[in-house]
């Protein structure tokens, strides 16, 4: 069974950093690629970053410069430091995995960014 377990969202002022983590089971870690994905009240779903079992990082527009995707394979881990959060930042925050074609959610992580 497929789960993945973010934390590490909350209120932070712009300007800011949070550094989100997401835990994974039930896949083989090290052979899967990561992803994030952020869906803010009243719009879509949108990828933010992922990272494939090779270490390439790819990254939305929207996030480019400020955030950075990384993985501990001995930790099944995979982290989003953001930095320089602006309040359109502000939205729930999903780990993502695909396994065998199906994707794969967590619950997500509520990043809010306000004065």
């Amino acid at each position: 069974q497929v789960q993945l377990v973010e934390s590490g969202g909350g209120l932070v002022q712009p300007g800011g950093s949070l550094r989100l983590s997401c835990v994974a089971s039930g896949i083989t870690f090290w052979g899967a690629t990561m992803a994030w994905y952020r869906q803010a009240p009243g719009k879509e779903r949108e990828f933010v970053a992922r990272i494939t079992t090779g270490g390439s990082i790819f990254f939305a527009d929207s996030v480019k410069g400020r955030v950075a995707i990384s993985r501990d394979n001995p930790k099944n881990t995979v982290y989003l430091q953001m930095n320089s959060l602006k309040p359109e930042d502000t939205a729930v925050y999903y780990c993502n995995v695909n396994k065998n074609g199906y994707n794969y959610w967590g619950q997500g992580t509520q990043v809010t960014v306000s004065s």
